[in-house]
């Protein structure tokens, strides 16, 4: 370990180009249900891209209806990580501009919103190959006993957040929701997106929530939105609250991927959604700097784009054999180290395979 990278917000409490940053489209894919093995989830062509429903701002959603009778949950102890990424890389013989960071934005996000973090550290996997640089997080100890004790009440909530989409899409433009459908969280429509933060080339995929058919949005990604819920807290002013920082990570999720739309279902404590309201993505940072404890967006790009250029005057062994896992504890620096023990790979083997016969072409 050669260095290490300070996170105190404080000293990326300088100016950035937030308008500056254009992610644009470059393809998607679909998961389905593998019907074959009855669990899991397999890459397919077919699109799984769901339409907003123009719904009642004062609906009586009960998020608990299905549970847990109609409910196909993921199975979380498969460990998927860039496989599907990967294999759009080469189904599309997507060409990688030197220097790229390849992963998935829920990685990214959690970085981006690393300065004002102050109870989940990470792990992220680095492996350069060709040139490229190749991310995915790993799970932290800390992660897997939260994982290993969740209770019944968690799990269900968890359900309240597909069951919500559920009333608020539809397969078709201008459908009605199947809202007696199987929930099944194991199918998901991606958009892949490139983007770039000072330098710095990203190419991610993110799940979209659903397409929004208003005239106004014409293209992809500015016609996705985002589906969240809440629960119903009002303050004196009959403002509504949010628990500290949900509003940036909410921020933070959708402005990567260029989703300008948030819709927000406020629910009661027994999962009844009583009232929807949109939030442009653009406009939740000043939302949230109502709150004396407030976050600047400016200071979360300033430290990915630290963090990115940290990996790249660290990481410097071209092979995917070898894998940098940068670790992050709140209250700490960003520290690393090296591996080359094959339970660190993360690179499958057909994809370095893949990659290397097209370099030969």
């Amino acid at each position: 370990m050669s260095s290490t990278l300070s996170v105190i917000n404080s000293q990326y409490h300088r100016s950035f180009d937030i308008n500056g940053y254009k992610p644009l489209e470059k393809g998607t894919f679909s998961l389905e249900f593998d019907r074959e093995k009855q669990t899991g989830r397999k890459f397919s062509d077919s699109t799984k891209l769901r339409y907003l429903v123009k719904s009642s701002e004062r609906p009586n959603f009960d998020l608990r209806e299905g549970y847990p009778d109609r409910y196909i949950k993921m199975d979380r102890s498969m460990k998927e990580g860039l496989s599907h990424m990967l294999e759009w890389i080469l189904k599309e013989n997507y060409v990688l501009q030197p220097g790229t960071f390849v992963g998935r934005r829920g990685y990214l996000t959690k970085i981006l919103t690393t300065p004002y973090e102050n109870n989940e550290g990470w792990l992220l996997a680095v492996s350069l190959f060709n040139g490229t640089y190749y991310f995915r997080e790993m799970e932290t100890e800390a992660a897997r006993r939260f994982k290993e004790t969740r209770n019944a009440r968690l799990e269900e909530m968890t359900y309240w957040g597909y069951k919500f989409e559920h009333y608020m899409c539809t397969d078709e433009p201008n459908g009605k929701p199947n809202t007696k459908g199987v929930v099944n969280s194991n199918e998901g429509y991606y958009t892949v997106v490139e983007s770039k933060i000072n330098e710095h080339t990203l190419l991610f995929s993110g799940e979209v929530d659903c397409k929004n058919e208003t005239p106004l949005y014409q293209t992809a990604p500015s016609y996705y939105v985002e589906l969240k819920t809440n629960a119903k807290l009002v303050n004196q002013n009959k403002n509504y609250q949010f628990r500290r920082y949900k509003l940036l990570k909410w921020w933070a999720q959708s402005f990567l991927a260029g989703v300008p739309l948030i819709v927000a279902g406020f629910r009661t404590e027994d999962g009844i959604v009583k009232e929807t309201k949109p939030y442009k993505t653009s406009e939740i940072p000043a939302l949230a700097a109502a709150d004396s404890r407030s976050w600047k967006p400016t200071t979360c790009m300033e430290f990915i784009n630290a963090f990115l250029s940290f990996i790249k005057s660290e990481v410097t062994q071209d092979d995917p054999g070898v894998v940098y896992l940068f670790s992050w504890e709140p209250k700490d620096d960003v520290s690393y180290t090296v591996h080359r023990d094959p339970k660190y790979t993360f690179l499958h083997d057909w994809y370095v395979e893949g990659m290397t016969k097209r370099a030969r072409v």
